[in-house]
């Protein structure tokens, strides 16, 4: 089963571009039932004969089989896509055209059209993950409403009202449209949230959730496959995201607890990721644009590249996080930079650096900006004020690993 559900992560998106090509986006619903198929009976005979040497290649070919057979059955009642109506209306040109469809450069070039075709103007930077996740990555509407917090029936509103944005498109979006650059920026944007989402997850259950970051990354990579695409702030933003994901194994540790940075064991971050994370990192400063990707990768390569906390140069990003609020200034850069302070100055100028940030109250519902208070108010030794923060901060937890973590903080006050 687990196997099953991996291929139908890497394997979804793939198969609904393809078939989406074929009967056009304004079918996406058919190609989505049409990969649904494929799946079902991949379940059905694969328990029996076992799961074949190339499960990829044998799900391509019963979505092409079940491709031929709905055009072949609906072609006089339904619209497929208009750049190929011709072609699917002989049998001589029906075949070819499917398996060109199901070639390797074109379910690329269908899957970033329609990665593109998802972060449409029009639609909210949440409906646009949604749709990410849903068309391109294989979630379920329940999945991606647990992972945002929302009901499942919102989340299916959600979903149905961007699918609906997309068929009235016509088509999918066109990589040499006018608008490619606007759209090229908001795709980045929802990649961005989306590894966020993973990374520091809302999840009810989880504090982390490693799957989507690792679809984020996917996709993120196959943006970097376009040459239209395959910018410098792209190769800034797949930087940081692989600097990041280097640290997922040591971030929940081996009870299932959340695990902060400084008390990380180092020894199992994953270091080819970290040596891919800088290579990208060092692509990116060909640009002459530097951007707030530029700056978090930056802040993570410094993380990464140091042998312990102790050695890590936090003058540096502190200096890094106030260029960053310069160029992207958002709730968490004057949080972290606080942070960074704390360790370059001591608690006093931390607690200082916290209590002087702008808009404080936007932070108010952030478990860790009380859990901040806290931690430096421990090591000022005032003990009760730190429990008063951290029992603060475990109110507001977002799922129960974080909850557990606070909590904990807390009681190490109350032994102190």
């Amino acid at each position: 089963m687990e196997l099953s559900e991996h291929l139908f992560r890497r394997e979804s998106g793939r198969l609904v571009a393809s078939l989406t090509r074929i009967f056009g986006v304004h079918n996406l619903a058919l190609a989505e039932d049409v990969v649904q198929d494929a799946f079902c009976r991949a379940l059905e005979v694969w328990k029996v004969r076992g799961i074949p040497d190339n499960p990829s290649a044998w799900l391509m070919a019963v979505a092409k089989n079940r491709a031929l057979d709905v055009v072949r059955r609906e072609r006089t009642l339904r619209t497929f896509a208009p750049e190929l109506a011709r072609v699917l209306e002989s049998e001589w040109t029906l075949a070819p055209a499917i398996e060109e469809a199901f070639a390797s450069p074109v379910i690329r070039d269908e899957q970033l059209k329609m990665m593109f075709s998802c972060c449409h103007p029009s639609l909210p930077e949440d409906t646009q993950i949604a749709l990410v996740l849903n068309t391109l990555c294989g979630f379920g509407a329940s999945e991606i409403a647990s992972a945002f917090l929302i009901g499942r029936a919102a989340m299916e509103k959600r979903i149905s009202r961007g699918k609906k944005v997309l068929a009235g498109e016509k088509r999918l979006f066109d990589l040499s449209d006018a608008d490619f650059g606007s759209r090229l920026s908001a795709v980045r944007r929802a990649l961005y949230l989306l590894f966020n989402e993973g990374y520091h997850s809302a999840s009810g259950e989880a504090a982390v959730r490693a799957e989507l970051c690792g679809e984020a990354i996917r996709m993120t990579k196959l943006l970097l496959e376009a040459p239209s695409a395959a910018q410098p702030e792209t190769d800034a933003l797949a930087a940081l995201m692989c600097l990041h994901a280097a640290r997922l194994p040591a971030r929940i540790d081996l009870s299932g607890d959340l695990n902060p940075l400084l008390d990380q064991d180092r020894s199992r971050w994953d270091r080819a990721l970290v040596h891919e994370g800088l290579a990208l990192l060092d692509r990116s400063a060909t640009g002459a644009v530097v951007s707030g990707y530029h700056i978090e990768a930056a802040i993570a390569a410094a993380h990464a590249t140091a042998p312990s906390v102790a050695a890590t140069n936090w003058k540096v990003i502190v200096q890094m996080y106030d260029r960053l609020m310069d160029v992207a200034p958002s709730p968490w850069v004057p949080l972290n930079r606080a942070i960074a302070i704390a360790q370059t100055d001591g608690p006093d100028s931390g607690l200082e650096a916290l209590h002087a940030i702008p808009d404080s109250d936007r932070l108010s519902q952030y478990p860790f900006y009380p859990a901040a208070l806290g931690e430096l108010e421990l090591r000022r030794g005032n003990l009760d004020a730190a429990r008063g923060h951290f029992s603060s901060a475990a109110a507001l937890a977002r799922n129960p690993v974080e909850r557990r973590f606070l909590e904990r903080r807390a009681g190490v006050c109350a032994r102190e």
